[in-house]
C-alpha cells in the first residue's frame, strides 16, 4: 500500500475514531447496548490503526528525540495503554457485545478502572489529535497573522471546554475520586455532544499549542514571539475556563 493511500486511510480512521469517542462519552444519550457496540467498533479501528502505524513502532529506538518527538511518543504510548485498559475493563462488564467475557475481572474493580481510564483516553486522544493539527493544516498556507487570529478564536472555545471539564467534575474521574459517573439524563443530546466537543477542543488546543512551541523551538530562524504567543493562548484558554467556573460558583 502506498504511503499516500495509508495517510488517507489514517486520516479517515482518525476522524471516525473521534466521532465514536464523542458518542462513547455520551453514555446517557446512546444507552448501554450502543455504548458497548461502539466500544467494540472503536477497538477494531484502533487495532487497524496500529497495524497501519507499524513502521512508527519500528523507528522508536532510532534517530534523535527532540521535544516534539518526546511528547508525541509519550502521548501515543500512554494513549494506547489507556485505551487497552479501558477496552478490557469494559469487556469485563459487558452484557451485550461480549457477554462471555463478563466477570473476567472483578466487576467493581473493572467499573472503577473503566470510569477513570475512559476519561484519560478522551484527554490523551484529544491531545494526540492536537499534536497533529499543525502538520495537517500546513498546506493551507495561512499567514502568521491569520494563524494567530484562528488561535485566538479557538482559545475562547477551549476556555469554554475547560469550564465544562471542571463543571462536570471530569477531574474526579481521572484520579479515581468517585466510584460512579454522575450523568444528567435530563440533558438534551445536543447539549451533551456540544459540551463533549468543547472539552475535546480544549485538550486538542493544548496539544496544538505544544506542537507549535516545539516547532518554534527547533527553528533558529523563528523569534521569541513564535514561542510566547502559543503560551499566551494556552494561558488565556485556562484563564477563561477557570474564571467562568469560579463565577458560576459550582
Amino acid at each position: 500500500m502506498k504511503a499516500k493511500s495509508k495517510n488517507i486511510i489514517r486520516r479517515i480512521i482518525d476522524a471516525v475514531l473521534t466521532v465514536i469517542l464523542l458518542c462513547l462519552m455520551a453514555f446517557q444519550v446512546t444507552g448501554e447496548m450502543a455504548h458497548e457496540w461502539l466500544g467494540i467498533g472503536m477497538t477494531v479501528l484502533v487495532i487497524l490503526h496500529q497495524i497501519l502505524n507499524i513502521k512508527w513502532y519500528g523507528a522508536l529506538f532510532k534517530g534523535k528525540y527532540r521535544a516534539y518527538r518526546i511528547i508525541q511518543t509519550a502521548v501515543n504510548i500512554l494513549l494506547l495503554l489507556s485505551f487497552a485498559a479501558t477496552a478490557l475493563s469494559g469487556m469485563a462488564m459487558s452484557g451485550y457485545a461480549v457477554p462471555f467475557l463478563y466477570g473476567m475481572a472483578k466487576v467493581s474493580l473493572a467499573r472503577r478502572v473503566h470510569l477513570s481510564l475512559s476519561h484519560w483516553t478522551f484527554v490523551l486522544m484529544a491531545v494526540h489529535l492536537g499534536l497533529h493539527i499543525p502538520a495537517m493544516t500546513a498546506k493551507m498556507n495561512l499567514s502568521d497573522n491569520k494563524r494567530r487570529i484562528v488561535s485566538a478564536v479557538f482559545s475562547i472555545f477551549a476556555g469554554a471546554g475547560l469550564f465544562f471539564f471542571l463543571k462536570n467534575g471530569i477531574y474526579n474521574y481521572l484520579f479515581f475520586s468517585v466510584p460512579f459517573a454522575f450523568l444528567d439524563y435530563g440533558k438534551s443530546a445536543l447539549l451533551v455532544f456540544s459540551e463533549n466537543i468543547l472539552m475535546l477542543i480544549f485538550w486538542a488546543f493544548i496539544g496544538t499549542q505544544c506542537a507549535v512551541i516545539c516547532k518554534a523551538g527547533n527553528n533558529k530562524k523563528l523569534n521569541k514571539k513564535n514561542i510566547l504567543f502559543p503560551i499566551l493562548m494556552m494561558l488565556i484558554s485556562i484563564l477563561v475556563g477557570s474564571l467562568a467556573f469560579a463565577a458560576a460558583g459550582i
